[in-house]
């Protein structure tokens, strides 16, 4: 059980220090949160609209229309700008709680990530970094990339990036922790 908390807290801090290195210090997310001079006026005029927090797509029909009435609005706005917009009425400054939850959920996938590593009958070193980052991976292609279908997003190389760097990361860890030379 000792070597079970061990690894997961240990591979968690990894996965933890590299989104923080992508985020902060490499700021390979820098497309989705881009600086733009007129971010008090558009903040100003959101907040003048009484959104309710959430996310919103524009332009975007209301849910009782016909479907004539869709087709026609599809074909209206085609080739068209759009956006997303996230709102937010209020921000806040204090990331500890973030931080605390981004941690122990990262430690709480590591701790998967060695549940099924104890399911393996010889677990090799080869064989655990190539599980971790299959499973990095699967979570991009499940999250990121299906998102990036639909709308796409400008930091999924970055998020594809943090995918394999973080679970690989984490899967040299392991190895060493966990696993049999091959």
């Amino acid at each position: 059980m000792k070597k079970l908390i061990i690894g997961s807290l240990v591979g968690g801090l990894l996965i933890f220090i590299w989104q923080t290195l992508s985020h902060v210090a490499f700021n390979l997310h820098e497309p989705v949160q881009q600086y733009t001079a007129k971010q008090d006026s558009i903040l100003t005029y959101l907040n003048k609209q009484e959104l309710a927090p959430g996310g919103y797509i524009l332009p975007r029909m209301s849910h009782n229309q016909s479907m004539e009435e869709l087709e026609s609005f599809t074909k209206s706005i085609a080739g068209k700008p759009w956006a997303r917009v996230i709102f937010y009425p209020s921000y806040k400054t204090d990331m500890t709680m973030n931080m605390i939850r981004g941690f122990v959920l990262d430690v709480f996938m590591v701790f998967l990530l060695v549940w099924i590593i104890s399911k393996l009958k010889i677990p090799r070193r080869s064989t655990i970094v190539g599980v971790s980052v299959v499973i990095g991976l699967i979570a991009f292609c499940n999250t990121s990339y299906t998102e990036h279908i639909w709308y796409p997003v400008y930091d999924l190389r970055a998020q594809l990036i943090d995918a394999v760097v973080a679970w690989g990361l984490c899967g040299v860890w392991l190895s060493r922790y966990f696993g049999q030379k091959n």
